[in-house]
């Protein structure tokens, strides 16, 4: 790593907004990341999960296979960069480190665009490799940056942070809204388009930044990490096995043994066979433990195995330590526990919140509430995007002399981003709903699960099962061919007595939807479709209705984001205040506001039996309870790292905390994965009635713990 008299001085000299303008070049770049990585992941179980024949087919597998895939893909995320960060220090700098990251994760999302099976595992490996190169280099960039100017380092992540959520906001909203209206491929495609863009315009930047993120010079002498200071000053390399002992002048040293070192291997190599054999037994059926004890599947007992293993390793090193620091670690290692069960809730997000907002919540909003949904959406998009666009045009300013090309990219990017936004507002703007008719016949009778009679409606009619009758269709001789009418949104111009085409829209098969050209091509010749039943059934529309618009499953997730914005500054000045609470509070408060959102959403699905839908409501404060959890948690998990653990085991310890947070990931997608068994074995507000007590549990019990945990720090604040 170069010293400050190496740097370019342009990074001094073009100030923006009060920062160096190689910040805003790493907001961006940072920005179309996130924009791909949300992108994808917000479309990844809907897609998995989305019925075979229908408006927008998927694969059909089952939310439990998708949860076991998708929890895979998430913990993987958590360990490559520990592996990436070590690979960029030693050997490539932190600049290749970002280019390679980049480019593996632009050909795994042009490899899912493909929707084959191969290429979608070619394409979530490429993406988990990517992310270990990229993860941990952009703050390691920034902090060599302002390693002369410490005092601007939280402002200049505060800003970095704002591009991390604006690129998951827009890549959310964008690919959600393209791959649920267009086709699933659009949105894989879209987040790798923008993350080949952002890739062009990190590299043409390089004169901006100078010798920061080059490769390491052979012999030239590293530098520590800052997290590791004491009060701004490196610390010494001879002392970097431990803190000096309490009882000693001499350092007192514990390094690695080779029982270490082989744990560490055995325990690693366990966590990995465990992540790739979950989905693997379950949706192809390939075991890598075929064996069971008692009633104990073989990949349980190995997992535990490695967990004991691992629990042992980490006890039997801190012990080594003198009282102040093991008790010090040991606080941590508290942390990092209970840190588990925040992201095993909060990361519902990416499986059981997109199955219950696609298939349980009414997102069909028609005159009035289409209307003020759309104008408030306008609003969430063209407002931050105007602000980010005037970034844009400060940092065009600043730096086109130097980056002139740089520049010119972000511009395409932006010009895409805003072609996109107008585009979907406008489709939206422009949806009206048409009342059509449709020709059917009664099939089986609706039976009752529990009591095995046929269902009755509110008449005392016997209810049978609708079935459309497709152009393919053969309608049995016995059958008396009946009229429907439904009503569809499009923002197709339709007139009355027009016929048209439709077919079903989603899994529950309630709602239809209207298909023409390429998409009615593609449904006709779907792979999938019986000779008797393609799914396409002829209709006529009746009348125009009022304007009426659709949510996309994916503009929930969006919300995430946007409160963080919104609140962020708040939690901020709460933090900085003399009512700033202690680290086990913040905890206890961030698992317990998070309950309270999931409590809600067991109140408002209690109302979702059978065919009933419950209101956007729910959801909305549900998301908005989970991030004040969020900001509450977010502040105290890494920070302790640097403030309690001593030099020598800081790597180690961001491995046990990212550690965490994989095991929080991965156990999140398979409880996630329950949400369709639960459901049908008790109700969906059962479901969600589990992530409401375990976290506030857990917050009860941090809290009372708090005493015990001070007493442990010994004096870190």
């Amino acid at each position: 790593m170069a010293s400050t008299q190496t740097k370019s001085p342009t990074i001094f000299e073009a100030n923006i907004l009060g920062h160096k303008a190689g910040l805003f070049v790493l907001f961006f770049t940072e920005m179309w990341e996130r924009f791909s990585f949300y992108g994808m992941r917000v479309l990844l179980v809907n897609f998995l999960t989305m019925a075979l024949i229908g408006y927008n087919p998927g694969w059909e597998w089952s939310v439990e296979n998708a949860g076991a895939l998708f929890g895979t893909y998430a913990g993987m995320l958590y360990l490559t960069p520990i592996l990436g960060g070590m690979i960029a220090d030693k050997y490539i700098g932190y600049r290749w480190s970002v280019i390679i990251g980049a480019l593996l994760m632009t050909l795994g999302h042009a490899s899912m665009a493909l929707e084959t099976e191969l290429s979608l595992y070619l394409g979530l490996g490429l993406l988990i490799l990517g992310t270990g190169f990229f993860k941990p280099t952009m703050t390691a960039i920034i902090s060599e940056m302002y390693k002369d100017v410490p005092e601007k380092k939280d402002g200049a992540f505060t800003i970095y942070y704002m591009g991390v959520n604006a690129g998951a906001f827009f890549g959310m909203l964008l690919c959600g809204y393209l791959a649920e209206k267009i086709g699933w491929s659009y949105g894989f495609g879209l987040a790798g388009v923008f993350m080949l863009l952002g890739t062009i315009q990190f590299w043409l930047s390089k004169p901006l930044f100078g010798k920061i993120g080059d490769p390491p010079k052979k012999g030239a002498p590293e530098d520590v990490n800052p997290a590791v200071s004491i009060e701004n000053e490196p610390v010494s390399e001879d002392i970097l096995d431990t803190p000096l002992s309490v009882d000693s002048n001499e350092p007192k040293r514990n390094p690695f043994t080779l029982v270490d070192k082989v744990l560490t291997a055995v325990t690693s190599i366990i966590g990995l066979a465990y992540l790739i054999n979950d989905p693997m037994s379950a949706i192809a059926g390939i075991d890598l433990f075929p064996f069971t004890v008692g009633t104990v599947s073989g990949q349980n007992v190995i997992v535990s195995i490695g967990l004991l293993l691992f629990l042992y390793l980490t006890v039997s090193r801190i012990l080594r330590y003198d009282i102040k620091v093991r008790d010090r670690m040991f606080a941590f290692i508290i942390f990092a526990f209970f840190t588990i069960f925040f992201w095993m809730s909060f990361e519902q997000g990416a499986t059981s919140l997109v199955i219950f907002a696609r298939d349980s919540v009414d997102r069909v909003l028609v005159g009035d509430s289409a209307t003020i949904y759309n104008i408030i959406n306008a609003a969430l998009i063209i407002v931050p995007l105007a602000i980010i666009t005037w970034v844009l045009y400060l940092l065009w300013k600043k730096t086109f002399k130097q980056i002139p090309y740089s520049n010119m990219v972000l511009v395409v990017c932006f010009a895409g981003l805003w072609g996109l936004a107008i585009w979907m507002l406008n489709r939206d703007f422009n949806t009206f709903s048409y009342n059509v008719e449709y020709s059917y016949y009664l099939g089986e009778p609706v039976m009752d699960e529990e009591t095995g009679e046929q269902v009755k409606n509110d008449e005392g009619e016997l209810q049978f099962v609708h079935v459309p009758i497709s152009e393919t269709m053969k309608v049995p001789a016995d059958k008396e061919i009946l009229m429907a009418k439904i009503d569809i949104g499009d923002p197709a111009k339709l007139k009355a007595g027009q016929d048209i085409f439709i077919i079903h829209m989603d899994n529950a098969k309630e709602k239809f939807g209207y298909i023409h050209g390429e998409k009615l091509e593609q449904c006709r010749n779907n792979p999938n479709v019986s000779e008797n039943d393609n799914g396409v059934v002829p209709a006529k529309v009746v009348q125009i209705n009022d304007k009426q618009v659709t949510v996309t499953t994916s503009w929930f997730s969006i919300l995430n984001s946007f409160f963080i914005i919104a609140f962020a500054s708040f939690f901020s000045k709460w933090w900085e205040s003399k009512y700033n609470p202690s680290a086990t509070t913040k905890y206890a408060l961030g698992l317990i506001i998070m309950a309270i959102g999931f409590g809600l959403l067991a109140w408002g699905a209690s109302g979702a039996v059978g065919d009933a839908k419950v209101s956007m409501v729910w959801l909305v404060l549900a998301y908005l309870f989970h991030t004040l959890g969020e900001l509450c948690i977010s502040p105290v998990g890494l920070s302790y790292v640097s403030k309690l653990v001593p030099a020598r085991m800081i790597a180690f310890m961001f491995g046990m905390y990212y550690l965490a947070i994989a095991i929080g990931n991965k156990l999140a997608a398979k409880l996630g994965g329950q949400i369709e068994n639960i459901t049908a074995e008790y109700s969906l507000s059962t479901f969600f009635l589990i992530f409401t007590i375990v976290p506030a549990s857990m917050g009860v019990i941090i809290y009372f713990l708090g005493p015990a945990i001070k007493k442990l720090m010994h004096g870190i604040k």
